[in-house]
């Protein structure tokens, strides 16, 4: 199932679905209820209940992937997010040296009369 079709789910729908998959995981490891739910410090209830799309809490949730040796699926949700790009202009701007000095004034312009092409005789 791609991105796309998760998020045409429902809430209800995509509960179903992860407590399937962990079941399909729990199973993979030839692991019973009762054994994942040792080794997550739940109750097996707990975890028919999960695997039955009943939902549970986040801590719940952690201990499951943490049993069943799935910590790298999440990954994606722990990484630290990259700067977004105003973020990186700000920090360039700020390493960029300040001016330390104003800079010289500048001559006033010639007033109009005086201007020549340089090839006049005097």
């Amino acid at each position: 199932m791609t991105h796309n079709d998760s998020s045409l789910l429902t809430e209800t729908q995509l509960e179903a679905l992860i407590g399937q998959r962990l079941k399909e995981r729990r199973l993979q490891r030839n692991l019973n209820q009762t054994e994942l739910a040792e080794r997550a410090g739940l109750a097996r209830r707990t975890i028919t209940s999960i695997e039955n799309g009943k939902g549970c809490t986040l801590g719940t949730l952690i201990r499951i992937v943490r049993a069943l040796d799935l910590e790298h699926l999440l990954h994606d949700l722990i990484a630290p997010l990259p700067p977004s790009p105003l973020a990186i202009r700000e920090a360039q701007r700020l390493a960029e040296p300040t001016r330390k000095h104003a800079s010289k004034r500048r001559q006033p312009p010639s007033s109009p009369g005086t201007w020549t092409w340089g090839d006049e005789t005097p």
